[in-house]
């Protein structure tokens, strides 16, 4: 949430540096509001120290006066308490300001490529699609998932389950050993606080999991991302300087209601309710955001690369990227069936936009409290990335071929097929 003592100071340049977003916000609103707070505010402090010069006096005789004051404090209290929640509503509700390396668009058709990796494939034979490569092997089950749970859940089983579990390892280990992470197993569930410290409340409340617990107990919501609960790791803390950075990684379940997805995806494993991510999270000093953001990304693309997948990465348009993003690069692997790419992964540096909400801080070299950075990326969502090596590693008769950095983590299996 920003801070209205520094927007105060050029409000005309903030509304500026939003328009990129092409978001709907009522500035009008906001600096109406504002000048109304600060006045009573003012109001309110006169009067208190109107009642403290009473109270010093100790005339009786001002008696009445000062419980007239009183009553006229609470009042301003109730005004103040009410126009300071109307504030935070409209401050939580705006996002972050786009960096200007972001190109100017409204949507994922102003997105801009960066770079292409890989050989898409070539088969002599008709490609088939991973939910078709699945059911007939008998080891991806979307029937009954529907039955037991409902639509946008699978039962995966057998050697794709292990396949499944393989990249997560794998995944893990490359970050761990390689990049430089470490690993945490995190909690499950994010109380309302901890979701608004990353951005996920208020704005995305109707695509949240909330788990009912016993009553007058604080709201919980199943994770979205695991990013939520690693980058709250340094909620209400000032950092050492010399800590930093902060590199975490996880391997979790991730859930999410998909509010506005009906009709998309409907088939197969791109968009469901329950899937596993292993997740990238940084907590940086601020200048360094975007060079964490350049690293961070090449630790996601190297996976794809040990993978031997095809894919391509994308700069992300000021309206297409997240709430809490200042810069966001998402990664697109190359998927046969569709014949195009389609995310696996996306990396974003958030700035100081986070830490903000959060009260995450630290100490420069000039002894000056600050905020920290934060950055997030999927490194990288597992039920696509099995999506890909599902669909870009087929055979004519069916099987799939396991790329040879997964098979120590398979029992040295090279290839999945009907026994």
């Amino acid at each position: 949430m920003y801070n209205l003592k520094e927007i105060r100071k050029n409000f005309g340049a903030f509304k500026k540096a939003l328009e990129k977003r092409a978001v709907d916000v009522d500035f009008k609103k906001l600096e109406t509001l504002d000048v109304e707070n600060r006045e009573l505010i003012q109001k309110k402090e006169a009067l208190e120290k109107e009642k403290k010069d009473i109270s010093k006096t100790k005339d009786k005789s001002l008696f009445v006066k000062s419980k007239e004051i009183s009553v006229n404090i609470e009042k301003i209290s109730n005004q103040q308490t009410i126009i300071s929640e109307k504030l935070k509503k409209i401050l939580s509700n705006i996002p972050n300001i786009p960096h200007t390396d972001v190109p100017n668009g409204r949507d994922e058709n102003d997105n801009v490529e960066v770079k292409k990796s890989g050989n898409i494939p070539k088969f002599d034979f008709k490609s088939k699609s991973h939910y078709e490569l699945g059911e007939n092997l008998g080891m991806l089950d979307f029937d009954l998932a529907t039955k037991t749970t409902g639509s946008r859940f699978v039962f995966v089983k057998g050697a794709l389950a292990l396949l499944e579990r393989a990249l997560s390892n794998f995944m893990l280990d490359t970050h761990i050993y390689k990049n430089g992470y470490q690993e945490v197993s995190p909690p499950l569930l994010a109380s309302e606080n901890t979701m608004f410290g990353t951005g996920q409340l208020p704005k995305f409340e109707k695509d949240q999991f909330e788990i009912k617990l016993e009553e007058g107990t604080d709201r919980k919501f199943l994770i979205p991302t695991a990013e939520v609960i690693l980058t709250n790791i340094v909620k209400d803390k000032i950092i050492d300087l010399k800590s930093l950075p902060l590199r975490f990684v996880a391997s979790t379940p991730c859930f999410r209601k998909e509010a506005g997805s009906y009709g998309k995806d409907t088939k197969g494993m791109i968009r469901q309710h329950q899937f596993y991510k292993v997740e990238m999270v940084s907590i940086v000093e601020q200048e360094k955001c975007l060079d964490e953001l350049e690293r961070m990304t090449n630790c996601a693309t190297d996976i794809l690369d040990l993978l031997e997948l095809p894919y391509r990465k994308m700069i992300l348009c000021s309206g297409d990227m997240g709430f809490s993003a200042e810069k966001t690069y998402d990664i697109e692997v190359w998927l046969p069936s569709e014949n195009k790419y389609r995310e696996i992964s996306s990396c974003s540096s958030c700035s100081t936009f986070q830490a903000v909400r959060m009260k995450a801080r630290y100490k420069n070299i000039n002894k000056e409290t600050i905020n920290v950075g934060t950055l997030n990326g999927s490194g990288l969502a597992i039920g696509r990335t099995l999506i890909a090596v599902m669909e870009n590693y087929q055979q004519k008769d069916g099987s799939i071929v396991i790329p040879e950095k997964l098979r120590p983590y398979m029992n040295n299996l090279e290839k999945i097929s009907l026994k």
